[in-house]
């Protein structure tokens, strides 16, 4: 069924299958409903698209322009702007969605970009000022893991979506960077239980760009009591000259649950032909599935034992101890992960003699053994490159490598080769951490383009192209489950644990985003840190549902204190360290790992020889 438009004396209204929207003359707003007239969005027309000179305010909206295209229908509303030389909002009408996206024209370096929201002086009887779309919902689902386990949220508060995310308070969330960026709405409020979903009807709110225009580092959800508006942060990084239009902001309705509501945005994603073709192999090797152990837990484990940092026993010797202890108990991964840091510097990808003095050898000795190897690969840093290879603040620092600068580009390709390569290490793969310290901020510089989404795409596109160009089967995991990503990755990894939420829901929860996002790519489950022995079991259980079974201990597993499974935000822990080292009170005792039992190797046996047969979901 196409759209109706029935013009009346108090505004157009345009039905379809699935919604109502309403534009009445002189307001600027469009309220949408669904069907049977119950109200969802109360849509701000007037956005504003700020530039490094000039805030955009909106001084006037012009009649909207109605006109029938394939599928649906169009408005366009042209405005008068305070930045640019011409402005027009223009909305795509089809039986279940809804698309807005504005043109500018004009000259300037973009900052912020609201969508559903900008500043309005058009019309006195709406006061001036900042103006936010109207929430007809109460409750929000974000799609991208945080720090305190809250899937659901409530309508009037704010959330973010983006790349970044650190250990410091308010960047908990680099879990999934970039997670889809989609936002599940419900009628129904936040239940008590942050686990609990809402019930439908669901609305999907997704954010939609082309290929080479995701040049944001975030999407903000802004909220009041009421009211909202997001905003993507160009952070005076991309300069228009000519026509700029925004990414699409779709509205989907109809979705029985979050998970729906992201599989619609992936499937009109690739309709639009805005998701890259995949270039790994069509059939995934078999070796690809099989159990997974990386021996970051037993580094830390090491760490407690004897003292240093974890990254301080990623040595071949302690790699050997790990592999004979699961050996001696009949475990034998088909993937061995050496993490952080067996290399010397993290920007050079030279194995550290010390720690590894042949390492071709010992990936020589896994291959004979049937296993394969993937080295730990730290995205961003630039610890042994040229500082003019790297993103730099206005005094000179390096924030990150710069995939753009082609000194870098070449850089990287060699060390893939000699990583990879017949004539290096031969290694099978890598497993993509630190994605999150995407660099970001209004005074960087870089040689090209490409920033936010855009600069991170582009660094792994190059780590990908390169590897499959040196070893096609070779493994890439990262924890970017957005379809844009798709054609840099063959794995999805769910990334930490959060071991202040129950373990089984949360992973159970990201498999299904990463699912819903990339159906096409696998799924690495993860396994640390673990709160305790009884979670540890109860995870091993949902483990072979969920995807690859992935495995971080070897002799000891974690058995954390009360206090750091309900601590505000990780940065106590270096408020209590420094106060301590004062000789002020409050010390708290780190957990001690405890040793693994024969329960404990005949579970993981168990969950192992369940993952090489067919598994229902949780």
């Amino acid at each position: 069924m196409s759209v109706h438009v029935d013009r009346r004396p108090d505004g157009v209204y345009l039905r379809a299958d699935a919604y109502l929207l309403w534009l009445p003359d002189e307001r600027p707003y469009a309220m949408i409903t669904d069907t049977e007239g119950e109200p969802w969005v109360e849509v701000l027309l007037p956005w504003s698209v700020h530039t490094a000179g000039e805030l955009d305010d909106t001084l006037q909206l012009h009649p909207p322009e109605i006109e029938q295209v394939d599928n649906g229908q169009r408005i366009t509303i042209g405005m008068v702007s305070t930045a640019w030389d011409d402005k027009r909002l223009v909305v795509d009408l089809r039986d279940t969605e809804v698309q807005f996206a504005l043109v500018v024209e004009g000259t300037g370096l973009l900052t912020d970009v609201h969508l559903l929201g900008g500043y309005y002086s058009g019309d006195r009887r709406h006061g001036s000022g900042f103006h936010h779309s109207g929430a007809d919902f109460r409750s929000i689902c974000n799609p991208e893991p945080w720090g305190s386990e809250r899937r659901v949220l409530a309508a009037g508060e704010s959330t973010i979506l983006d790349v970044l995310g650190s250990s410091v308070p308010g960047k908990e969330h680099w879990l999934f960077t970039p997670p889809p960026l989609c936002l599940a709405v419900a009628r129904e409020p936040v239940a008590g239980d942050t686990d609990d979903l809402p019930d439908g009807p669901i609305l999907g709110i997704g954010i939609e760009a082309a290929p080479e225009r995701h040049n944001f580092t975030a999407l903000h959800y802004d909220a009041v009591e009421g009211a909202f508006s997001f905003r993507l942060a160009y952070e005076a990084q991309t300069r228009v000259d000519g026509t700029f239009t925004t990414p699409t902001l779709s509205l989907r309705f109809g979705a029985d649950d979050p998970y729906e509501a992201i599989a619609r945005q992936r499937a009109a994603l690739q309709e639009r032909g805005w998701v890259p073709r995949a270039t790994g192999p069509k059939t995934p090797p078999a070796w690809w599935r099989e159990p997974i152990f990386c021996g970051w837990g037993s580094q830390c484990v090491r760490s407690s034992e004897v003292g240093g940092g974890p990254q301080d026993h990623a040595t071949q010797a302690n790699y050997d101890h790990f592999l004979a202890a699961l050996a001696a108990n009949d475990l034998r991964p088909g993937t061995v992960v050496l993490d952080d840091k067996w290399q010397r510097t993290y920007g050079g990808w030279e194995a550290d003699l010390d720690k590894w003095p042949d390492l071709r050898s010992w990936i020589d000795g896994r291959h004979a053994d049937g296993q394969r190897v993937l080295l730990w690969w730290k995205a961003w840093d630039p610890e042994g490159l040229p500082e003019a290879w790297c993103v730099r603040n206005r005094a000179g620092e390096p924030m990150g490598v710069d995939p753009s600068n082609p000194h870098y580009e070449a850089h990287l390709r060699q060390t893939v080769r000699r990583m990879l390569g017949p004539d290096g290490y031969d290694a099978d793969g890598f497993k993509v951490d630190f994605s999150a310290r995407t660099p970001s901020g209004p005074g960087l510089e870089r040689h090209g383009e490409a920033w936010g989404m855009e600069l991170l795409h582009l660094l792994l596109w190059i780590l990908y192209d390169e590897t499959k160009r040196v070893k096609p089967d070779a493994l890439v995991m990262t924890h970017t489950p957005h379809a844009y990503f798709a054609d840099v990755t063959d794995m999805i990894r769910l990334n930490d644990i959060n071991t202040r939420a129950p373990v089984v829901s949360q992973m159970v929860h990201r498999a299904r985003v990463a699912e819903a996002a990339c159906p096409s790519l696998l799924i690495d489950t993860d396994n640390w840190p673990m709160p305790d022995p009884q979670s540890f079991h109860d995870y091993l259980e949902v483990q072979p549902a969920l995807g690859v079974p992935s495995l971080y201990y070897a002799t000891h597993l974690d058995d954390l204190p009360p206090w750091t499974k309900g601590r505000g935000h990780v940065a106590i822990d270096g408020f209590v360290a420094a106060r301590a080292d004062d000789g002020a009170p409050g010390e708290r005792p780190a957990g001690q790992p405890v040793p693994m039992t024969d329960r404990d190797y005949a579970a993981i046996r168990s969950a192992w020889a369940r993952s090489r047969r067919p598994q229902e979901r949780p």
